[in-house]
């Protein structure tokens, strides 16, 4: 049987950590990798030639309002697995659109 003690020491640890797991909750670290390495292929796209200024704009504006989506899931202080999905669908369907537009045979002049 647990004495009292042991019972409020295992209490206190409980209270104690939760602030640490819900701080963790809106941690995202693949989103921002995810971020970082999509900055790297437009800025790479930009470098080479193969991003018009337009289409760098539009690909800025995409990733704009990708991280927009992640300030608001954050807001709260918890992003939740749906909204972690969401932001991860709007980063999929922005590759794609990287992708399309460094490959589509335009050149910046």
């Amino acid at each position: 049987m647990i004495n009292k003690t042991t019972a409020a020491m295992l209490l206190a640890l409980t209270f104690a950590s939760v602030p640490a797991f819900a701080q963790a909750q809106d941690n995202t670290p693949r989103i921002d990798h995810s971020e970082d390495h999509q900055a790297d292929r437009i800025q790479q796209g930009m470098d080479s030639g193969a991003l018009t200024p337009k289409e760098t704009a539009r690909v800025d504006r995409g990733q704009a309002r990708v991280q927009a989506d992640e300030a608001h899931a954050k807001a709260d202080g918890k992003v939740t697995h749906r909204e972690r999905a969401q932001i991860t669908r709007a980063q999929n369907h922005q590759s794609h659109v990287i992708k399309h537009l460094k490959h589509n045979d335009r050149a910046a002049s």
